[in-house]
């Protein structure tokens, strides 16, 4: 059967989930699109709720097989209902309704990431895939930072969500995260440069945001600075990309350690 209205409970609700932060934590639901996603999802048996794709998406024969591994209903919606639904200006034609992730953070990880106050969703997004990438263990999201299950921040990620786990936290929770680790909070005028630190113990790397840097309850909590040097030309580096250097010299670091 093709869905034609907008009316239909099952659009309505995917709409709502991608429009509204109250609604989505209300549901433990949120929504993910593209074919990539959905054979993440199938690799990783992460919870799918519902799949949502157009009849031109569903005819190349890969994406029928696809289908045929999800467990939950599928449905058939028009090129226009998709537009209305999807967040992409050119929609590829498949959306995945799924459960938020509970993923845990295991103890005493090598590599921790403390986002500090990131409000940019495509920051956020590419810093968390940039996260994976460096294998790091876990993501913690101090109070300021966008919701991470919104759509741009989801579509940023490009499936960071389901490999590595990352959660809204209290600084009282982050303090009691990091207790007896090596803490660096990332900063233009810090104490030590990122290839100087030893990162083979377990560390745990403080990013704040571009704009103002790390807030004052990091700065109460943290005293180690670690920095980049650069041509004193340039101003700051985006904060994906200061992250992105330092937490891969970290990876360097430990797969090169003996015990790793």
């Amino acid at each position: 059967m093709l869905i034609t209205s907008r009316r239909n409970p099952k659009i309505k609700y995917a709409r709502r989930l991608q429009s509204s932060k109250r609604f989505r934590y209300q549901e433990s639901a949120f929504v993910a699109e593209s074919t990539r996603w959905l054979m993440e999802c199938i690799k990783t048996g992460a919870e799918m709720l519902l799949v949502l794709h157009t009849e031109d998406w569903a005819a190349d024969l890969f994406h029928r097989q696809l289908l045929d591994q999800v467990d939950v209903e599928t449905l058939a919606i028009t090129e226009n209902l998709m537009a209305e639904v999807s967040e992409l200006e050119s929609p590829e034609g498949i959306l995945i309704v799924q459960s938020m992730l509970n993923l845990p953070v295991p103890h005493n990880p090598w590599l921790l990431l403390v986002v500090d106050g990131i409000s940019d969703p495509g920051n956020l997004g590419a810093l968390m895939r940039t996260a994976a990438g460096a294998d790091v263990a876990g993501i913690l999201l101090a109070p300021g930072c966008v919701d991470v299950y919104n759509p741009k921040v989801v579509r940023g990620a490009m499936g960071a969500h389901l490999h590595i786990p990352t959660t809204h936290a209290t600084w009282s929770e982050i303090s009691a995260l990091t207790a007896d680790r090596s803490n660096y909070i990332a900063q233009m005028d810090g104490d030590v440069t990122y290839d100087k630190v030893d990162w083979t113990s377990p560390s745990t790397l403080i990013a704040g945001s571009e704009a103002s840097g790390a807030s004052d309850q990091a700065k109460e909590l943290y005293s180690n600075r670690v920095y980049i040097p650069m041509n004193p030309t340039v101003e700051s580096l985006n904060v994906t990309v200061a992250a992105g250097i330092i937490l891969f010299e970290a990876a360097r670091q430990h797969a090169a350690a003996p015990s790793s």
